[in-house]
């Protein structure tokens, strides 16, 4: 370096911290890996490399460097074993990014500095020397006041975060005393972080005050005994020692033995290529934009570098290299460090899940680029264009939500990204003609048409890709043609992501991985009264919003299917998620038969039953009100009788929320007891007596439901249109109504239900000896429980002591509170307290298992099932105390119940094989949480529930071996209540 040089030193290790604790939590897209520190250090470096060769600012910098910390341990802690030892281990979200940070670093073509047994700041204060020496200028690029002491005439600091210079004027203002007192100081406050000991009692204005009276620190000690403070002076003396150790401690080096020179620091032009790679790996989209544009860099032909990601004390190592694909470029700290990361990591699955993430978040999506398929000749070109691929996007649109009852439209296909087509069908004339018009000219024949997507469809050698495959499968059967093999991108979102996405659906989904807004259904077929369906839509506007669906699928295949290798995850995807799609398809087809004129006339009982409760309601109210205004019922019941436990919504009305409700009924209130009663009757009536004859299909004469797959966090199927899955049946009324649900001439329905399943879970999960045991000897698990907890033998208990355990029993899964469990059994909030700190004395395991999973949840963010499905709770460290509490409820629940789930699924895939080899002609119809519902030629009923029970019972075999039996209690009849 030579006089007029100016040096740019930014202190690295400082900076990472200060950015991360500046920045909100920020993670890649393609694999959930923390970047908020390295966003934070890439903006700052960017904007200072910008700044330093701008020569109408200031003075431009010639040389610029950045100085890492080599490890935690230095020649400090030779001196002082305890220094630095208060300071905990950094956060496990940042961890990973220290690597990531020098192979920023290395990336804006910047030297990347540390050594072994020095800290960054006794680098700087070298190099800072050398540029004095040498004529030359420094700014050291950090806020840190353990460098102040460096600060001079020809050194200054530079805080990017707050956009502030620190000179010696601003030094003396901080602090009280010039820049070559600071060590000075420094040595009288001692540093707590650091564990440097000081003098205890004195802070910065006291050691400012005391050196400027007395001069320096060495006059200081001397004279310590002339000190007026009697307090002050008797601390000094008794601490020298601690002083002058503090000093050796927070005094710099300033004459580190390095091995690179300021003169190997020279500021080169950026590499435009490189910096681009790296932060398209990053996935830094707007940085990648800027620097693409600065450094005339066409950043559509520059691919991602790969970045390997260290945890753990690797995390922290000098060696590091960015592979850039584009530029095959290599940078290294050593020449036997070349190749190594590309010869241990090769192409797997983390690799290509993250170069694929990284393409799809880049690559532009053109609607206009799809075509519309009016000639035989040009689909066979497509379909024989998807053999040679082997792989093809498919989707179909429709008239109907409704699988069962939709016509065919039309279909798109895209055979890879940007690539799509749509074949039209049945797009009509007259958008709006209420006499309806005939087709639109042009379009190929259906039948056609078919025979050759059958031929694609059905084709081994292709895997077709779908969004939400079930509706397709159901879809395309109807018109004989089955969907093999499938890959469904809805069902390997939720796999991977389950619980920690807002949703996986596609417009969802392309949004998040593609940074792609689709157009939406609305915008094409209308809204509201100006709803025309999609039949009616336009044939190149439909070809637009079809061709889309299809080349956003194949993307996001093309993102979501290597994570699954990447994460562990193929196992769930192919044992639980997959095969399940088919099952499902066939189930909703079928369909249920239900027996209208039992639902009339129990439509007609519960309208009676609740015009009863209305007059009781009016009788104790003393005037007749609308029961279904929550408004009315609330001024009623806070406002004029002054229930307790009110409270006000947002609108400022009164809250009549069912829990509430129940309370205050618990409490032996009776007006909220007769309307929780009307509520329920007069719910059954719409939702399921009045609702479900709307449901029957016209030409099935069935209820045919829609399973959804992917709609709980846990993995639990839920049913919708009608839903058949919150039929009451700890009621009469709601039994009832499973009267309606019945078999076909000649048939019977079988159900068959898993018995205690979630409990023999946690018994298995816990390892709960006393439990375990129990059920092995088929016994009565809950009397088990009671004589447990109450001392009292299982023979003649009484039935309200088991009615507590069970309530326990279950509860405990469910994370109940003493609160929850008081109003549960009607007793005092102390009595359930008592009752749960018992149970956890009897079956400590049980506690452990509690305390256990939650540990891991706030520790992964997920838990797992006994089959590896990975359930997120993204929350569950959220600030909120409430909302963590729930987290980690829920995430208790969640291995049980998912676990469960997952059996279940396992017995579905397996059933329908099973029947089909024992040569029997059952068909599965329904699945309600751990029951599913069969229809059973009458002379088939004894055969076929043994084939059921054993496929039941040995659902987790070969993958899983539980410690404690399944068991499942199944009987036929000739209605759905009858046989539960």
């Amino acid at each position: 370096m030579k006089k007029g040089d100016h040096l740019f030193l930014v202190d690295g290790s400082g900076y990472i911290f200060r950015a991360y604790h500046a920045l909100p939590p920020l993670a890649r897209k393609s694999d959930g890996l923390p970047t908020n520190a390295v966003l934070g250090f890439c903006n700052m470096v960017w904007k200072l490399m910008r700044d330093a060769r701008n020569t109408d600012v200031g003075h431009p910098a010639t040389h610029f460097a950045v100085i890492f910390d080599y490890s935690s341990k230095t020649f400090r802690n030779d001196l002082y074993p305890e220094y630095k030892a208060n300071r905990s281990a950094p956060p496990e979200d940042l961890v990973p990014q220290f690597g990531l940070i020098r192979h920023a670093t290395h990336a804006f073509n910047l030297p990347c500095v540390e050594m072994e047994g020095y800290e960054a700041d006794d680098l700087i204060a070298t190099y800072c020397h050398m540029a004095e020496e040498a004529g030359a200028d420094a700014t050291i690029i950090s806020s840190d006041k353990d460098l102040m002491q460096l600060v001079s005439p020809s050194v200054s600091m530079y805080d990017p975060m707050k956009d502030h210079q620190i000179g010696v004027p601003e030094v003396v203002e901080r602090w009280g005393v010039p820049p070559e007192k600071m060590i000075d100081l420094q040595a009288l406050t001692g540093d707590s972080v650091d564990n440097i000991p000081g003098v205890p009692g004195i802070g910065p204005k006291t050691a400012a005050l005391l050196l400027e009276q007395f001069g320096d620190l060495d006059t200081l000690l001397a004279r310590a005994g002339e000190i007026k403070q009697p307090k002050r002076r008797q601390s000094i003396l008794e601490n020298t020692d601690k002083v002058r150790l503090s000093r050796q401690l927070v005094t710099l080096k300033r004459d580190v033995p390095i091995t690179e020179t300021p003169d190997d620091f020279l500021l080169e032009p950026s590499n435009g290529p490189k910096l681009v790679a790296f932060l398209k790996a990053m996935e830094f989209t707007t940085l990648t934009r800027r620097v693409a544009e600065a450094t005339g860099t066409d950043a559509a032909q520059v691919e991602a570098a790969f970045i390997p990601v260290e945890h753990g004390a690797s995390a922290h190592g000098p060696d590091m290299e960015i592979v850039s694909s584009q530029t095959d470029d290599k940078v290294q700290d050593t020449p036997e460090k070349q190749d190594t990361d590309e010869k241990d990591e090769g192409d797997t699955p983390a690799r290509l899940a993250a170069q694929r993430a990284r393409a799809a978040a880049t690559e532009k999506i053109d609607v206009e680029a799809y075509i519309t398929i009016t000639d035989l000749q040009t689909l066979k070109d497509w379909i024989d264009e998807a053999f040679e691929t082997g792989i093809v996007a498919f989707d179909t649109e429709t008239t109907s939500l409704d699988p069962m009852q939709a016509e065919l439209v039309g279909f798109s296909l895209a055979t890879r990204p940007g690539r799509a087509a749509y074949v039209p069908l049945g797009h009509r004339q007259g958008a709006g003609d209420l006499l309806g018009g005939g087709l639109v000219e042009g379009q190929l024949p259906m039948r056609e048409v078919l025979a050759q997507l059958k031929r694609l469809m059905e084709a081994p050698s292709v895997l077709k890709v779908a969004q939400n495959l079930k509706y397709d499968l159901v879809v395309m059967n109807r018109h004989g043609i089955d969907i093999a093999p499938y890959d469904d991108t809805m069902l390997l979102s939720y796999v991977l992501d389950g619980g920690a996405a807002r949703g996986h659906g596609m417009d969802f989904l392309s949004e998040k991985w593609l940074g792609h807004k689709p157009i939406a259904f609305g915008d094409v077929a209308g809204t509201g009264k100006k709803f025309i369906g999609f039949e009616n839509v336009a044939i190149d506007k439909a070809t637009h919003y079809a061709g889309e669906d299809a080349d956003v699928t194949l993307r996001l295949w093309q993102v979501l299917k290597p994570r699954l290798a990447a994460t562990g995850l193929v196992s769930v995807y192919e044992r639980l998620e997959r095969p399940l799609a088919p099952v499902l398809a066939r189930m909703e087809q079928r369909g249920i038969l239900v027996d209208r004129q039992i639902l009339s006339r129990l439509s007609g009982e519960l309208a009676q039953n609740a015009a009863a409760i209305e007059e009781e309601i009016y009788a104790l109210i003393g005037e007749r009100i609308n029961i279904g205004s929550p408004k009315q019922l609330g001024d009623i019941l806070f406002g004029r009788m002054g229930l307790p436990g009110g409270s006000k919504t947002k609108t400022g009305q009164w809250s009549t929320s069912a829990q509430l409700l129940e309370d205050l009924a618990a409490e032996g209130h009776e007006l909220p007891r007769k309307i929780v009663d009307w509520r329920q009757l007069a719910k059954l009536k719409s939702t399921y007596t009045d609702a479900l004859p709307g449901f029957i299909h016209p030409e099935t004469g069935r209820v045919h439901t829609n399973f959804a797959m992917a709609a709980t966090t846990t993995g639990r199927l839920s049913s919708s249109d009608p839903n058949l899955q919150n039929i009451p049946v700890r009621n009469a009324e709601g039994r009832k109504i499973r009267t309606a649900f019945i078999a076909d001439k000649g048939h019977k329905l079988i159900s068959a239900d898993y018995s205690q399943i979630e409990l023999r879970v946690l018994a298995h999960v816990a390892d709960i000896a006393q439990l375990k045991q129990a059920f092995a000897e088929g016994a009565d698990i809950h009397a088990i429980t009671a004589s447990e907890m109450f001392g009292v033998p299982v023979e003649n208990m009484p039935s309200e002591t088991r009615r507590r355990a069970k309530a326990i029993n279950f509860g405990i899964i469910y994370g109940i509170s003493a609160f929850g469990l008081a109003n549960q059994l009607s007793i005092s909030r102390e009595e359930a307290g008592a009752y749960i700190k018992k149970y956890f004395e009897r079956f400590p395991g049980i506690r452990d298992y509690i305390e256990e999973t939650k540990a891991t949840a706030r520790e992964l963010g997920y838990v797992e099932t006994v089959f590896g499905r990975r359930i997120h709770y993204p929350e569950i460290r959220a600030p909120n105390a409430a909302v963590r509490a729930f987290n980690e409820r829920a995430s208790i629940n969640a291995r049980l119940q998912g676990t469960a789930a997952d059996i279940i699924r396992r017995a579905m895939v397996r059933i329908e094989p099973a029947l089909e080899k024992a040569g029997l002609s059952a068909r599965m119809l329904l699945q309600v949480h751990d029951e599913l519902i069969f229809e059973v030629a009458e002379d088939e009923v004894e055969a076929t529930i043994p084939v059921i029970c054993n496929v039941m019972e040995n659902a987790p075999m070969p993958a899983r071996t539980l410690s404690v039996p399944l068991k499942v209690d199944a009987r036929a009849a000739h209605n759905w209540d009858e046989a539960h």
